[in-house]
Order: C-alpha cells, then structure tokens, then sequence
C-alpha cells in the first residue's frame, strides 16, 4: 500500500466565542524545534511546509507550574511516540 504524506486542517466554527482549529502532520517534512525568545519564554514549534503549530508558556508570560507539567506531558507522549514508531518499524 503506498501512503501519500500530508498536512490536514480542518477549523470548526459553531458560532459560540471560541471556534477548534485540527492540524495533523502525515509527512516526512515535519521539523521540530525549541528555542527561547527573549531569554525568558520556551516555546516548541512543530512545522511543515504547509502548516505549523507553535507552543509556548501560558499568556506568552513567565514559566508557570501549569507550563512544566504541559512540557512533562509532551516529553511522555513523544517517548510513547518514539517506542511505538520504533516497535513498529522493527516489525515490519
């Protein structure tokens, strides 16, 4: 079966305050970065050529405890991630 890479984005606007915007990577071409702005505010980006999603701390502030457990939480499932990708392809 021969699998197409793509980037998918669907937005869901329901008329409320807040609308859900989705963006799956399904491609090679996803690059992944961290880097601190101004010496004070991590952020992760994750990006391909036809999307990205940045994440940073909680109002563009100071690192908080809310912040530190988001990074523990993306530091687990990117291991989980790794180990499956690895079980996976061992597999094959």
């Amino acid at each position: 079966m021969n699998h197409k890479p793509y980037t998918y984005l669907t937005v869901s606007l329901t008329g409320q305050e807040v609308g859900h915007l989705g963006i799956s990577f399904h491609t090679a071409d996803v690059r992944v970065s961290a880097f601190v702005v101004k010496g004070e505010r991590p952020c992760l980006n994750i990006s391909s050529s036809q999307a990205s999603v940045s994440i940073g701390t909680t109002g563009a502030g100071p690192v908080t405890g809310q912040d530190l457990s988001l990074a523990r939480t993306l530091h687990a499932a990117a291991v989980r991630y790794l180990a499956d990708c690895e079980r996976l392809h061992n597999a094959a």
